[in-house]
């Protein structure tokens, strides 16, 4: 394979990351239609593939939207904020069912196999989340959030149920994002505390319970799927 691979893969992340800059600074403003493939490929100085490699991996993160025949248009001004947008529906709904299969066992295994690295993970990640929250800090929240989940997976300690996760952490960060109601009050948020003491405590019966029961609330709130 020749090199040129290497260099060509730099050159669309450099382009990726000078056209996230546009974006997050405001100088594309969100809604607004982004210059023309052509004007990019001589203001970026580029070949079209790269440009189009950019706007395709951007647009999978939810920042642009691709709109044929249309142009190129300003979906979100970060990734969070994207992944707002991509799930509703009966598509929230299946991945909120998925990830209550692979929670729950995590959390009964975690329950057994946690150490106290771990357990010290966690703490931190439901402290920081808790800051957040105070200070109004959403993007934080939801990251944090949904670090708490994934690190809680990884305390179970099984490598397959891990990886099928992983699998999945794109789609749980949405899930994440576009289930939080920043207009509610701190002390109405799930804390994830109960699930945490279960946890500590080695009690694999109320962590999974504790697992299942705050998506079983999201589940019930989105109401059923529809065909």
């Amino acid at each position: 394979m020749p090199l040129v691979t290497a260099k060509r893969t730099g050159l669309v992340d450099q382009v990726i990351a000078q056209m996230r800059e546009l974006v997050s600074s405001g100088e594309w403003p969100l809604g607004d239609k982004i210059p023309p493939e052509t004007e990019l490929v001589t203001a970026l100085g580029v070949g079209r593939n790269t440009v189009r490699e950019a706007v395709r991996a951007l647009s999978h993160a939810g920042l642009l939207e691709v709109r044929q025949g249309d142009g190129t248009f300003v979906r979100a001004t970060n990734e969070i904020s994207g992944a707002v947008r991509r799930l509703c529906g009966s598509e929230l709904r299946r991945i909120l069912e998925v990830r209550r299969a692979l929670e729950v066992e995590a959390a009964r295994l975690a329950a057994r196999a946690c150490t106290e690295a771990d357990l010290a993970r966690l703490e931190t990640l439901l402290s920081e989340r808790a800051a957040a929250l105070r200070a109004q800090d959403h993007e934080r929240v939801i990251s944090n959030d949904a670090e708490f989940h994934r690190e809680l997976v990884a305390a179970s300690h099984n490598p397959v149920l891990a990886s099928l996760y992983e699998g999945i952490s794109e789609a749980v960060l949405s899930s994440v994002a576009t289930t939080f109601d920043p207009a509610g009050p701190p002390e109405e948020h799930v804390s994830h505390d109960e699930l945490l003491d279960a946890v500590r405590d080695g009690d694999p019966r109320r962590a999974a319970e504790e697992a299942g029961g705050f998506l079983d609330e999201l589940l019930d709130r989105i109401g059923p799927a529809q065909e």
